[in-house]
């Protein structure tokens, strides 16, 4: 895709995002990259349901700004991941109600926050670790996600929200759209009976198509 397409694509996909209720107010951020190597982004304090693909940010991959409006402070977590995940070309960061939610709750396992019940959960996601609370813009952020980076498509920031990846930005948010499905059906399960998925059920899945 061109890079114009890839910014009406963002647009479009926001935009989707927030008329679902995925997205808030000017909560939450996208990036992808570009063919020519450099970083698309959505503006600081933009809403997802109101971008203009004409003042998209665009930085490179030490953060310089190169063009359109100034990016989110985020952008620098977002620039961690690419650094350490190749595969990644797009991500997606949501203050989604559900795995926001969750996000907020004691006790979970901080190497996996949802215990795999679905299937489409581990196809897609795999595991959901835990980063540890640090303040929105907190430069730890993007080194507790470099960290992790290579080994995992998605990632629970404590009392914050999901960062989810893709091989593309569709990917990325349909990524996201399923963990926020699956947290969802795991509140509304909780504190009831529930059959998790067996050892021997998830290697079945790992690997497989989405």
């Amino acid at each position: 895709m061109t890079e114009q397409q890839l910014r009406e694509q963002m647009v479009t996909l926001a935009r989707s995002m927030f008329e679902r209720g995925y997205a808030t107010g000017g909560a939450g951020n996208l990036s992808l990259k570009l063919p020519n190597g450099h970083f698309l982004a959505t503006p600081t304090g933009s809403s997802f349901g109101r971008l203009n693909a004409e003042r998209l940010s665009v930085v490179d991959i030490d953060g310089i700004h190169i063009s359109g409006d100034r990016p989110s402070k985020e952008v620098a977590f977002h620039l961690a991941i690419y650094r350490n995940n190749h595969e990644c070309n797009a991500i997606v960061h949501l203050h989604s109600t559900y795995l926001t939610a969750l996000s907020c709750m004691e006790g979970l396992d901080t190497d996996n926050a949802i215990k795999p019940f679905t299937p489409y959960f581990v196809m897609r996601i795999g595991k959901l670790p835990v980063i540890p609370y640090l303040r929105p813009g907190d430069p730890r952020i993007a080194e507790e996600l470099a960290k992790r980076a290579a080994d995992y498509r998605a990632f629970l920031l404590a009392n914050h929200g999901p960062v989810v990846t893709g091989s593309d930005l569709i990917d990325a948010v349909d990524n996201a759209e399923e963990l926020e499905e699956t947290a969802k059906l795991a509140l509304m399960l909780d504190g009831k009976p529930i059959r998790y998925l067996s050892k021997e059920e998830i290697t079945d899945l790992q690997g497989r198509g989405k």
